[in-house]
This record gives structure tokens, sequence and C-alpha cells, in this order.
């Protein structure tokens, strides 16, 4: 027997989170029956519906994709624009853990495991993803300090995070600049960085965790191995 958002979560409907909202929305059945508790204990015999649609037993897949730019980090889109989901060729119902800009290119995980979505995403546990910024202007020490000790982007500080400069080009005014931070909030590093005063010019998450997209061109995605996902959800402990 196994909580009823976790079987909800796991199915790939949606993550542990979403599926309590339904729960507590009524909007989810167990063998005809409206379950609003929280916490209700269900078997692999029951039938499950959440609004309207019978969940089916799926097998959990991990991918990993270097997402173009240009392409929405979504399931669906209303105004029609290529999605990440459109990317990959899978008869699994998968959706992206996180998110990235449609400017911004780089790591993206996919799955159908709402459980690992919700422990890779929930801030508590901190999980690391390095990004390389082009930015407008020479960034110095100064700014560079600031941001490794949290600045104040939407009423609300940073945590501390890792800055490394990569390289700086005087004629063109320009900084490359990596960025390691351990949150994922809206438009995060976009926002750090023009908080001291560096417009992000390009940007891409060169890795999650230990996971990196070096060996994948622009729109080519891999399966994650047993020992991967093993890694990703011990990272979460």
């Amino acid at each position: 027997m196994e909580r009823l958002q976790k079987v909800i979560a796991n199915s790939g409907y949606c993550s542990r989170r979403k599926a309590e909202d339904e729960i507590l929305k009524g909007n989810v059945q167990v063998n005809g029956k409206i379950i609003k508790e929280m916490g209700y204990k269900v078997s692999a015999n029951d039938i499950i519906i959440v609004n309207g649609i019978k969940l089916e037993k799926s097998d959990n897949v991990y991918i990993l994709l270097n997402k173009p730019r240009g392409v929405i980090t979504s399931v669906c889109d209303d105004k029609n624009r290529k999605t990440v989901v459109d990317l990959i060729e899978t008869d699994k119902r998968v959706y992206p853990v996180g998110r990235l800009d449609y400017d911004t290119t780089g790591a993206l995980l996919l799955t159908n495991d709402g459980e690992l979505t919700n422990l890779l995403t929930h801030p508590k546990n901190h999980i690391p993803k390095v990004y390389i910024a082009k930015v407008e202007g020479i960034i110095t020490g100064r700014e560079i300090h600031e941001l490794e000790n949290g600045i104040i982007i939407d009423n609300k500080k940073t945590i501390p995070a890792r800055i490394k400069l990569r390289k700086i080009d005087k004629k063109k005014n320009v900084s490359l600049v990596e960025m390691t931070i351990y949150e994922g909030r809206n438009h995060q590093v976009k926002k750090m960085f023009l908080k001291v005063g560096f417009p992000v010019l390009k940007l891409k998450r060169e890795k999650i965790a230990f996971l990196n997209v070096k060996s994948l061109k622009s729109g080519e995605y891999r399966y994650l191995n047993p020992k991967e996902v093993k890694q990703l959800y011990s990272l979460t402990k």
C-alpha cells in the first residue's frame, strides 16, 4: 500500500505537489469514490482517475536533453511553439524537471518520475546547477564577491553561489562567467547579474548536479542509466 499522491506522481501524471493539489480540489477518484484525504493509501489493484483520466502504470524513464534556443520548457504551448517534449521520441508521458527560459540552452532533465522531480526541485535539497553566462560589461572582483555572498532579488536573498570568471573581452566589452547556484527561482541567473549591473546576453546551463551535456549536440538527448538515477536520489537524502 502506498500514499495516493505518491502513486499519482509515480504514474507520470504530475509532480507530487500537484497531485496533492488535485486531491484537495476533489479531482481524484479511487474505485469510483472521490478522495480528499491526504495520505490515503491505495493498492496496485485500485483504479485511480484524475480529472477524468485513468492512471496507467508506467515504467519510469529519465532523459537528459541539451535544450536548444527557442524551445519552450513545457509539455504543451497555447501558441503552438515547439516544446522540449516535441524533441523526445518516447511513448511515455514525460515532463521537464524545472525549467529553462525560451532563449536559454543546455542541460534539462525530463522524466515521468514525480517523486524524483519533487526531490530535485525542492529548495531544501540544494541541487547544484552550473550556468555559463555571457554578460555585457567587464565584471570585477567586487561584483563576483556580491554574487557569491547572495543578493536580494524579488525581495529575497539568494543562497550563496559559486562564481568563476572564465574570460573577458575588453574590445567587445563582454565577460564569460560560470555560476553555480543551488536553487531554482524564476529567471534567477539573469536577475542576479542584472542586479549587479551586467545584463545577460547569452545563457547556457552546463550541468545539473553531476550530469553535463558535453557529449550532446543541441537538441540531442540520452537516457540516464540506473547508476545515474541512483546517484540523483542519493543527492536528496
